[in-house]
């Protein structure tokens, strides 16, 4: 696999934003939506804001161009989503092996997007340990969500990447996953 992981700079926004637009719920070509989709929209401004606020843009490269990326970030930097202060609001409810979760001892991982053209090649994977790996130094555990109408998304996280379903909830009349795992663990 001849794929290069980095933390994104600005000058990499562009690039990400084009793949992103092409797995986003509103703008997808009809027959990829069954192979997964993308529901939040952003902007350049918010993409340059998780660089150099979080050091939160993780990219895989093949050829010279981004072909994976996923977002990761604190809590006080999604807050300003509805959605995430939603699940903000329902942390302290929630358990993840023993330990009750909170803004300081977890963080929101995803949206993650992957190009076809490399999808089951190990991409997945890869950009997510090497994005785990980097946010651990901050966070004991990754917390996510999946729209259930999304089952590539839900069994890729599920039986890929080990995510544990910690609660399931409704926003904005959709169903989600809530998942979770240890930030330490291989």
């Amino acid at each position: 696999m001849d794929i290069q992981l980095k933390i994104a700079g600005s000058s990499e926004i562009d690039e990400v934003l084009k793949l992103h637009y092409r797995y986003q719920i509103d703008s997808i070509a009809k027959e990829d939506k069954s192979d997964g989709f993308v529901t939040t929209s952003f902007t350049k401004d918010q993409m340059v804001d998780l660089i150099n606020k979080e050091n939160g843009l993780f990219i895989a490269k093949k050829g010279g161009a981004v072909v994976a990326y996923v977002m990761a970030a604190s809590w006080e930097f999604w807050s300003a989503w509805p959605m995430f202060a939603f699940m903000i609001n329902e942390l302290p409810n929630l358990e993840y092996k023993g330990q009750m979760l909170s803004v300081e001892n977890s963080y929101q991982y995803g949206p993650i997007c992957i190009d076809k053209s490399v999808r089951g090649t190990g991409v997945l994977e890869a950009i997510f340990e090497f994005a785990k790996n980097k946010m651990s130094e901050r966070y004991p555990i990754l917390v996510t969500f999946v729209n259930k109408a999304n089952e590539r998304s839900y069994q890729a996280h599920k039986r890929k990447l080990g995510l544990d379903v910690i609660h399931q909830f409704e926003f904005n009349s959709n169903s989600y996953y809530e998942m979770a795992c240890k930030t330490n663990e291989a």
